[in-house]
């Protein structure tokens, strides 16, 4: 387990140069400096083409910044302490932010017994948003089903759960200019391969197609959800 806050930029292609010198100006230095922090990792669009037989949402945010802390209490003043609200402010204005703060839980993959640590670069990032009927149901049947069946993807490397914690907010986030919006998920996951050709090959196995089974067999939801392959580098920890 461990408490993580992702922050999610989103805008046209052309501007993944811009926000990597946002990133490079200060932003990188001032979230490394956040008290507590452990890991903080860089998400961007992947390289490649990824073929999951079922879904296609496209690249996905243009970066996303998962600032993984030591301690819940740690996020919680990260987070209000309204440094990270700062660090956004200074983006152009159209790009579009969001916030959530997060217990990551890890779960065992293949035939281990124990949960798998991140360390592979490429990554399935999979959000579902609210609303549904019963959410407490949804979550419990994700959680049931989902890790279970993903260990049984070929070569997998991670997988990881996000669990939202509603209670962890900016600063204020409901002052005049704030940047950092709520990103209302309901749950978040995440596989995790050595590469796209070993994630493709996974989205082929058997195993996948399971996994549709249980989608259809999820509590009533509205939200959307969303899959995006993504690549990881680790710039703290």
């Amino acid at each position: 387990m461990s408490w993580t806050y992702e922050v999610a930029l989103r805008g046209e292609p052309d501007q993944q140069a811009g926000l990597r010198t946002w990133l490079e100006s200060g932003a990188r230095e001032i979230c490394a400096a956040l008290p507590g922090l452990a890991h903080f990792d860089l998400y961007t669009p992947a390289d490649g083409s990824s073929r999951d037989p079922y879904n296609d949402h496209g690249a996905g945010p243009l970066m996303m910044l998962m600032l993984d802390f030591a301690g819940r209490d740690a996020l919680a003043a990260a987070v209000k302490s309204g440094e990270i609200d700062d660090v956004v402010d200074a983006l152009a204005p159209d790009i579009a932010v969001t916030g959530a703060a997060f217990e990551r839980r890890f779960y065992p993959v293949g035939g281990d017994t124990r949960p798998a640590l991140l360390q592979a670069p490429f990554s399935y990032v999979v959000r579902y948003h609210r609303p549904a009927d019963d959410e407490a149901a949804f979550i419990e049947n994700y959680i049931a089903t989902h890790p279970l069946t993903q260990a049984k993807l070929p070569d997998i490397r991670s997988i990881m759960c996000y669990l939202p914690l509603d209670d962890v907010r900016a600063r204020d986030p409901d002052r005049v200019g704030c940047r950092l919006q709520c990103a209302d998920y309901m749950i978040g996951n995440e596989v995790v391969f050595d590469h796209i050709a070993a994630f493709n090959a996974a989205m082929a196995s058997p195993a996948r197609h399971e996994l549709r089974a249980h989608y259809h067999a999820f509590p009533r939801f509205t939200g959307a959800n969303t899959h995006h392959p993504m690549t990881r580098m680790r710039l703290v920890g």
